[in-house]
């Protein structure tokens, strides 16, 4: 298997660079770290029978595995985890270091006893702590310094359940990704219906078939969009456009040919009809330049004051595609090749696609996750929308306008020409049909009969 090569190489690497005394594997009973254990057994054997010129058979030679093994053992860990460690501890004759401080604090005490230089962890990209990290990283600055060593670092999910049904003998098949009881649950993915009982059957981990998924069993925290940025909205300051219902959205599009006019934006109008029809709120759109620099500064402008960015343009094989790598350099993160969506490629392009030569196949590190168009269609309902048209002039209705807006704080109310010198339009919008048509009929009552007529 050309994983478990590379990762043996990487682990010989590491027992020629140090000795033994100054190497630790960091275990946490997960999948990932189990087949860690796995590969070091087994790469720490080749490393044994070539020190002693043995002919590599097991029989000949009394094997242990000498390399000193931490658990940073914590109370929010399911207890058939920490059941499973000591068991696999004792089953391997593993030199079990049990630390009850947080991660950080637990490593600062263990440099300071131990003489390690080298910690093993079986991070994987994909896991959040793997961004920005190659198979040999120099820990953190503000870290104990030691080198972290991830042998696993560009193994698939697929990949680890190929290499064997032993990763899989925890019990917990129905968790494909386990953090801790406050933040794991079964993968729905894996759920069996079951029409006899309500009680929620699943089927094992390693038969999840989008190894994409394998982190959807972990609950999100919800990250308030920041306030820096207030709206203007009917020329009143709207500090929190949550409180009206509206999420709000930027849209940027990326392409020279936009802004020398060779083509026009098309997109960007049909993005933003959608979006206003389930009741989203547009911030702005920008055009920018095939340019990183270009993409990643919108993108960082944008990301901390909308609930979601969309981007479109610049994303393919070309020389001007650069919209993917403005999008790492925003987050501080790294193209890394992707295996799910290179099969994805192969699928939708067929024969064009070059394996691992094709530049779309990589996706900014740890922060990316690919959703089927099924899987991202908006639950929310859409606003219920009135138009009136009027010739009234803007220094007539403004002010009519104005406190029309302060009764009806829960509604958008906004206004435009569609010429210069065509009629006024007012739009209404909101999640309740009732107010709705109050706010419409408010605004009839403050001018004469016939001053407005509703459009279609």
């Amino acid at each position: 298997m050309g994983g478990s090569f590379i990762s043996n190489k990487c682990g010989n690497h590491m027992l020629i660079t140090y000795c033994i005394e100054e190497v630790a594997f960091s275990f946490n009973g997960g999948k990932d770290s189990t087949v860690l254990l796995h590969l070091l057994r087994a790469g720490y054997f080749l490393h044994q029978v070539e020190q002693t010129h043995s002919n590599g058979d097991l029989n000949d030679c009394e094997f242990t595995f000498p390399i000193r093994t931490i658990y940073f053992e914590s109370s929010s860990a399911f207890p058939e985890i920490n059941s499973f460690t000591y068991e696999t501890a004792s089953t391997y004759g593993l030199q079990l270091d049990i630390i009850r401080l947080d991660f950080k604090s637990g490593l600062e005490a263990l440099l300071k006893a131990k003489p390690i230089r080298a910690i093993f962890l079986g991070v994987r990209i994909g896991d959040p702590t793997a961004v920005g990290q190659e198979q040999f990283s120099p820990s953190s600055p503000g870290w104990p310094s030691f080198m972290r060593v991830n042998p696993i670092l560009d193994w698939s999910y697929r990949l680890l359940v190929e290499f064997g049904d032993a990763i899989w003998s925890t019990g917990f098949y129905c968790y494909t990704s386990i953090g801790s009881i406050h933040d794991t649950v079964p993968n729905a993915l894996l759920c069996i219906n079951n029409s006899d009982n309500n009680k929620e059957k699943f089927k094992p981990a390693y038969l999840l078939t989008d190894g994409r998924l394998e982190r959807a069993g972990r609950r999100k925290k919800y990250t308030p969009v920041s306030r820096r940025c207030p709206t203007v909205s009917n020329g009143l300051r709207n500090l929190d456009a949550h409180e009206n219902g509206m999420l709000t959205a930027s849209v940027i599009a990326v392409g020279d040919e936009i802004l020398f006019g060779s083509i026009e934006d098309q997109l960007g109008s049909s993005l933003c009809r959608k979006l206003s029809f389930i009741g989203w709120t547009v911030s702005q759109i920008a055009m920018v330049r095939n340019d990183i620099d270009s993409v990643a500064e919108e993108v960082e402008r944008r990301k901390s004051a909308n609930n979601l960015v969309f981007i479109y343009g610049g994303v393919g094989p070309l020389h001007s595609d650069v919209t993917v790598a403005g999008v790492a350099k925003a987050f501080g993160v790294r193209l890394a090749p992707d295996e799910e969506f290179e099969e994805y490629l192969r699928h939708l392009i067929g024969d064009k696609c070059t394996g691992d030569r094709n530049e779309m196949a990589q996706l900014p590190e740890g922060i990316s996750e690919l959703l089927h168009h099924e899987k991202t269609a908006c639950a929310l309902e859409p606003f219920v929308s009135k138009k009136l048209r009027t010739t009234l002039s803007d220094v007539e209705i403004a002010q009519p306008l104005s406190k029309l807006c302060l009764e009806f704080p829960d509604l958008y109310i906004g206004c435009y020409r569609e010429s210069r010198y065509g009629p006024l339009v007012i739009t209404v919008k909101g999640k309740d049909q009732a107010r709705v048509e109050a706010a419409a009929e408010a605004l009839r009552d403050k001018f004469n009969p016939g001053a407005f007529y509703e459009m279609k």
